[in-house]
């Protein structure tokens, strides 16, 4: 006796291809999804790593400086230390201004010998932006402590402290010398003045 084995009906093939591609339009979705999140992650975590490594940079300017640091506030403070032994270009003492610039409110990191802000034309710097669209950048140096705040639009506030900064002391002034009075000579050591008379000869004709 033959058994003829029964095959599936084109309805249940119709049924089987429409479930199929309900679940692989669902699979694509996860897929898109998770695709997206791992980049919006990936992102994240660099601007992160890139804030701490522009934390880490300005920590190491401030603690190997001479603890001669120039604060500027107005709407946003710029600090400058004028010698400091961190430097990214290979300089023996640079120095560092950190300022956030007018443009997307970038922080900025600026770097090399005795210069001036805004820069002179033969003054020769690197500049590096480092943060975008700050909106918090200050920093306060009192006693032996330098403490920083740092504010990134959407992000969480950053703060840290450096201690043993002292500020160096200004060099003492050397009072002058007064001048020396005229000291009173003895009346035995003043000496006669008195001018001798040359007695006049008459020459002899």
């Amino acid at each position: 006796m033959l058994l003829y084995r029964r095959g599936f009906t084109l309805i249940e093939v119709l049924i089987s291809i429409l479930l199929l591609g309900i679940i692989m339009v669902a699979l694509f979705s996860v897929v898109s999804m998770m695709r997206d999140s791992n980049a919006q992650l990936y992102t994240y975590l660099q601007k992160a790593k890139k804030v701490t490594q522009s934390t880490k940079v300005l920590y190491l300017d401030i603690i190997a400086s001479d603890g001669n640091i120039t604060i500027t506030k107005d709407e946003y403070s710029r600090v400058c230390m004028e010698e400091t032994g961190n430097s990214l270009y290979g300089l023996s003492l640079a120095k560092v201004c950190w300022l956030v610039l007018k443009e997307e409110n970038t922080l900025a990191r600026v770097e090399g010998n005795g210069y001036h802000l805004p820069t002179r034309y033969e003054e020769k710097v690197e500049v590096d932006p480092v943060i975008k669209h700050v909106e918090l950048f200050d920093v306060y140096h009192q006693k032996d402590k330098v403490i920083v705040l740092l504010k990134e639009k959407h992000k969480e506030p950053i703060s840290f402290m450096v201690q043993g900064i002292s500020k160096p002391k200004p060099p003492k002034k050397k009072k002058p010398k007064k001048p020396a009075a005229n000291k009173a000579v003895p009346k035995h050591q003043e000496s006669n003045t008195t001018t001798p008379t040359i007695p006049s000869t008459t020459p002899v004709i």
